[in-house]
């Protein structure tokens, strides 16, 4: 009698998960972002069954979108991304029992700051006396090279006389005590309270323009100064963001009040949609952040 081998009985099971995740997600899923969806659920796992809150490492933006997907598909769950500040890039996601009153990320913020021990974030102020300007890399190089894993850091904002850095509470220790220097320039660290965070100065622009129609290619041609080619290719390359979601359809139609993140140019709000010009173009006015 024909006997099927493990192997018969395991390509079926993985095509199956791979067909379920292509439809939740849009595309193929790489083997790294099975590992953050694995890695979401067995936490959000530990959220339900423990009754207790959860969180995973720092996710980018992308890693944040592919969550935020697999949370939609699962209405019994509290899922909320938190990075210490408003405008935060690196986040964690956070799980939360039901008996924990927190139904907004503003809620999640508030409740941290009240129950510091629950708060899975430090905040960690380098301060340095050099004359050289340190710069993100310095301080992102300085912590890998020190074997420090990229999910265990969140934010480094640069300010004058150092940075404030954002990093998971469990290294917290191992960084007070080990880390001094960032290239050649000597570091002086202390935890700061997370409301204390020093926000970087952020350049801001307001800008008049018509496009052809509020699709997300235009309004990004028009906010970064690009040809629409330019756009589109931006787009499908995965580097722009609305609303904090990764988006590859140049077609999606942008509103007022979106948010808009072109990975390494900036962000642009959408502020304002008015009526058509005679060509029957649109007039907008957009803030552009840098």
């Amino acid at each position: 009698m024909f006997k099927k081998s493990p192997l018969n009985l395991i390509i079926p099971q993985q095509k199956v998960y791979k067909q379920y995740l292509k439809k939740l997600y849009g595309r193929e899923i790489m083997n790294e972002d099975k590992l953050i969806l694995a890695m979401a659920e067995d936490k959000l796992t530990q959220c339900q069954e423990n009754y207790m809150i959860t969180n995973t490492g720092f996710l980018d933006m992308r890693q944040q979108t592919l969550c935020k997907k697999m949370l939609r598909s699962r209405a019994d769950v509290r899922g909320f991304f938190y990075g210490g500040y408003s405008d935060s890039e690196r986040r964690i996601g956070v799980f939360v029992p039901e008996y924990i009153h927190i139904e907004t990320e503003g809620d999640l913020h508030e409740y941290f700051l009240n129950n510091i021990e629950d708060n899975p974030l430090t905040l960690i102020r380098a301060e340095h006396s050099g004359y050289k300007e340190l710069t993100h890399r310095d301080y992102l190089g300085s912590l890998i090279g020190m074997g420090i894993k990229r999910e265990a850091i969140g934010d480094i904002l640069v300010h004058q006389k150092g940075a404030d850095i954002l990093v998971l509470r469990t290294i917290t220790e191992f960084l007070l005590v080990n880390y001094s220097k960032a290239g050649r320039t000597n570091l002086t660290l202390r935890e700061e309270k997370i409301e204390r965070i020093i926000s970087p100065e952020v350049y801001s622009e307001e800008r008049n323009v018509t496009v052809a129609s509020l699709r997300l290619d235009n309004v990004v041609a028009a906010a970064f100064k690009l040809s629409r080619s330019a756009a589109v290719q931006a787009i499908k390359s995965g580097v722009v963001f609305l609303d904090g979601m990764q988006t590859e359809k140049p077609e999606k139609i942008v509103g007022q009040g979106d948010k808009i993140v072109l990975r390494g140019k900036g962000k642009t709000v959408l502020q304002e949609i008015g009526g058509n010009t005679r060509k029957d173009r649109v007039y907008i006015t957009i803030m552009i952040m840098k």
